[in-house]
């Protein structure tokens, strides 16, 4: 695979031109509640509870209990350990929202490979709609391309027909070069799987982060997963996912966020079938921000429930 170069400062002044942009009120509404259908809410603590997700699947379905017109429309997906996905299946069932699971040895990807496949097949089984794997930095770090390209491949087998979602953990990666090289590795091993149909739009994410390390999502390393993502596109006409995650707590970065998207990929990625925020802490600012625009008040926090 060869390597592509990113300049760093060029890089870091195109993110931070994507902040500076005028976002007029209409635009702006609409802009917030394509952000909160893009959302997914996540809750991976080693105290999860099964009502812990069932609270966190009624907001998802129903993110403000309040009556506004028109309604605010539900997220994208509910993200849980493996253990709690039958529950949240049962929670969102006919709601039309995801239930996606983290899985091969979350958030270190260190497990044995075969540890890691059965993580993944006991997730699908379950009822699983998407997969948010982890792949091993170390591999990766120590120029082991080929062992992380495979594992790629051999989790995308294991999901069957859920989506799936590369986490690169780029917070560990230390430069935008190898950022670059991860996401492209991670795209091409997963449209190589052999015997595998050709991937539909969609159906394969790259990720930045666990959310168990910072820094996590950054606008210049989300920039440089666009950028592969757009010549993947070029190259193939296959539309990859994007899912910045972690560290992005704010509707206004949210707002940067989609800018950045619409000119450096196209409209169609604006969907959440192609692009999700992995940040469940910024929907109730995104509620605020959307009732503000709205009623032209702002509410209290304790106005949103917490889950």
């Amino acid at each position: 695979m060869p390597s592509r170069s990113v300049d760093p400062v060029m890089l870091e002044q195109r993110a931070a031109m994507f902040t500076k942009r005028s976002i007029k009120t209409a635009s702006k509404l609409a802009g917030l509640r394509l952000a909160m259908s893009m959302l997914d809410l996540t809750t991976l603590e080693g105290k999860d509870s099964p009502e812990k997700v069932r609270a966190l699947c009624r907001k998802a379905i129903r993110p403000f209990e309040g009556n506004i017109d028109p309604p605010i429309p539900s997220v994208a997906a509910v993200c849980v350990y493996p253990a709690l996905v039958a529950i949240a299946k049962r929670e969102l069932r006919g709601s039309g929202v995801k239930v996606a699971s983290v899985a091969t040895g979350f958030p270190s990807g260190q497990f044995p490979l075969e540890v890691r496949l059965a993580d993944v097949q006991a997730a699908v089984e379950a009822g699983a709609d998407e997969i948010d794997m982890v792949i091993n930095r170390g591999a990766l770090l120590a120029g082991r391309y080929r062992e992380v390209a495979e594992e790629i491949r051999e989790t995308k087998v294991a999901c069957g027909s859920a989506h799936l979602k590369i986490i690169l953990e780029t917070g560990e990666l230390e430069t935008y070069d190898l950022v670059r090289r991860a996401a492209d590795l991670a795209i091409e091993a997963a449209a190589s799987v052999p015997g595998a149909a050709p991937l539909a739009d969609g159906e394969v994410f790259i990720k930045t982060s666990t959310g168990k390390v910072a820094p996590a999502a950054t606008m210049p390393v989300t920039l440089v997963m666009l950028e592969a993502i757009r010549d993947q596109y070029i190259d193939t006409g296959v539309r990859i996912g994007m899912k910045p995650a972690g560290g992005i707590r704010s509707a206004k970065q949210a707002l940067h966020y989609l800018v950045m998207v619409k000119e450096t990929l196209d409209d169609a990625w604006l969907s959440p079938r192609l692009f999700r925020f992995g940040a469940s802490t910024l929907a109730n600012d995104i509620l605020r921000q959307i009732i503000k625009q709205t009623s032209g008040k702002y509410v209290a926090a304790y106005d949103f429930s917490e889950a």
